[in-house]
């Protein structure tokens, strides 16, 4: 049983607080009345002995200028200790051990004004690897096509690139005017501007006719036969983002839209069109246009849902295409031989990328994807020293 002294100790904390803080009288009265009276025994009462140690055993009494205590045995605790966690001290515990990383700022977010961050996020300017993969079918055509032993037109190379950067950004812009309902349902678009509601669809419209506009200032300096040719790849643009809708293969059609460049840049050298070295080169680009996206989530079809278990088999398909067809408008455009190393090199990377790829890894995708910028590189690097040796 518990000692006397113990018992008056805690009585005299309890009149203590009481005197602080009233507590309602039959409340005060169950806490310090004595335990009822039962009949002697040569062993101890178990029921008796546990309701004294009521009076000192884990029981709140609030306090409200301070935190409150727990009477536990015979020290007062801190309420935030138990006897499950003695020596938890802090609260801290109770938040997630692992907390998700914070996305890496992009010069976006280090450089532009705040203004002007969610245009040029609707344009993906923080993510050039699209400009990228769009650029350099047109800097391959304008290569190919530059005469024996010279260079390629600067020129046309400059306002080729600048045209990629506002014909993607356009796409972008199109594309998320119209998924704006659709990113709202899937985890990696939720934060563009549309479906985070930064920008409004008609700030979106705008913005589209101004990245037209200068889009039409850099057709303009182009021959007429270039223009008609330019002009009519906006059919493409403005319809890909439908096709989600309607077809497991718009990353073909994305596919269409993004190298129409490799003809386009022979068309503004040549002022005509020579199928023996463009639809090759073009169909190269094709192939080579490859994305993986998580659109079963909300009922719209992709490439990568059709392919399903026999996507490495296709992707693999898609790659030889993609060299084959290299190889041969190269051949046809009577390449010298530094370019066929150069594409040997080319097709390594391809393969790198196939074999090494994790599909059910989206981190491993994206940086596979990334490093087609490189594939891109190997191709102009060889066409351009085939090109200065033939």
């Amino acid at each position: 049983m518990a000692h006397p002294a113990l018992l008056r100790a805690a009585a005299a904390e309890l009149r203590r607080r009481a005197r602080r803080t009233p507590l309602p009288l039959p409340a005060l009265s169950s806490l310090l009345s004595s335990p009822p009276q039962r009949p002697a025994s040569s062993f101890p009462d178990p029921s008796a002995d546990a309701h004294r140690r009521r009076l000192i055993a884990l029981r709140r009494f609030p306090h409200p200028a301070a935190a409150s205590e727990l009477l536990y045995t015979k020290i007062l605790l801190p309420s935030n200790l138990t006897p499950a966690s003695p020596l938890s001290t802090s609260s801290s515990s109770s938040e997630p051990a692992d907390k998700a990383p914070p996305a890496p700022l992009t010069w976006v977010d280090k450089w532009l004004p705040e203004a002007a961050r969610p245009y040029a996020m609707l344009a993906r300017l923080d993510k050039p690897i699209g400009t990228w993969l769009l650029a350099w079918p047109c800097m391959w055509s304008i290569t190919i096509a530059a005469m024996p032993g010279e260079l390629p037109d600067l020129k046309m190379l400059a306002l080729f690139g600048c045209g990629a950067v506002l014909l993607r950004g356009a796409g972008c812009t199109v594309n998320d005017l119209l998924d704006r309902d659709i990113d709202n349902k899937v985890e990696r678009t939720k934060s563009r501007p549309f479906a985070s509601g930064v920008l409004t669809p008609s700030q979106g419209v705008c913005f589209l006719g101004f990245q037209l506009l200068l889009g039409l200032g850099i057709l303009l300096q182009l021959n007429n036969y270039s223009r008609i040719l330019g002009a009519s790849s906006l059919l493409l643009v403005f319809s890909y983002p439908l096709m989600k809708r309607f077809t497991f293969w718009p990353q073909a059609y994305l596919g269409l839209t993004f190298n129409w460049g490799a003809l386009l840049g022979w068309a503004a050298i040549k002022e005509s069109l020579d199928p023996t070295v463009v639809l090759p080169l073009y169909t190269a680009g094709i192939c080579w246009t490859l994305d993986k996206e998580d659109d079963l989530r909300v009922g719209v079809k992709s490439t990568a849902l059709r392919f399903g278990d026999l996507t490495k088999y296709w992707i693999s398909g898609f790659g030889a295409a993609c060299i084959g067809s290299l190889a041969l408008s190269g051949y046809n455009a009577d390449l010298g031989w530094p370019y066929y190393p150069f594409l040997t090199a080319a097709a390594a990377q391809l393969a790198w990328q196939i074999s090494t790829v994790e599909l059910s890894n989206r981190a491993d995708c994206n940086r596979k994807f990334v490093s087609n910028k490189w594939f891109g590189a190997l191709v102009f690097s060889g066409i351009l020293c085939g090109r200065l040796v033939s």
